[in-house]
């Protein structure tokens, strides 16, 4: 496809680590354009369904807004045992997930649906596993006071200081920064097509 020919990319994400992250792959949105959506999940809503579901709904919103571009929209679910984690806004928050992810395993489910200037919509879902070592009080002093934590799903930035608490990875270690390169360029190619 010729540069003139495609279509402007709209991220519908207000995430630097999701901008980073694209640059990182050659996609450069043309623009940022979050979409303000009730991310409370369901009753009784499994992790897997919830994380596509915020996923098309910030998808659904964005798509409005740009008729015939390409958009872009992802979300980042943190899940141990069958509790979502929230995404950590007060101490209390980030304190409570650390205490649960300690010395456990958990998953990182990261939804990614892409419009196509056409309106098909393809849908992927990511599923990293990760382990902490057992954390120690301090530790997670530490880390709480490092603001890290901030807004993140699960209470922590893999990429940041608890990169230190990570004993095992199985997956895409980019879904856990917040978007699975590999399956969202492949969505992105297909929207192309």
């Amino acid at each position: 496809m010729r540069a003139s020919t495609i279509p402007p990319l709209v991220l519908a994400s207000a995430s630097p680590r999701r901008l980073d992250l694209l640059r990182q792959v050659g996609y450069e949105p043309a623009t940022i354009d979050p979409a303000d959506i009730d991310e409370t999940p369901g009753t009784g809503e499994l992790a897997r369904a919830y994380a596509l579901r915020m996923a098309r709904a910030k998808l659904a919103v964005v798509q409005q807004r740009h008729a015939g571009a390409l958009v872009l929209a992802a979300d980042s679910v943190v899940v141990c045992g069958r509790r979502i984690l929230p995404k950590a806004e007060s101490e209390a928050e980030a304190r409570s997930c650390l205490a649960k992810l300690s010395g456990r395993r958990h998953r990182v489910l990261g939804g990614i649906a892409v419009a196509a200037p056409d309106g098909r919509v393809g849908t992927r879902l990511v599923e990293t596993i990760v382990r902490f070592k057992r954390l120690e009080s301090g530790e997670i002093d530490d880390y709480v006071a490092s603001g890290e934590w901030q807004g993140k799903a699960g209470g922590y930035a893999i990429q940041g200081r608890a990169a230190a608490f990570v004993a095992f990875l199985s997956g895409s270690y980019s879904n856990v920064v917040g978007l699975p390169l590999f399956e969202t360029v492949t969505l992105l190619k297909a929207s192309r097509a």
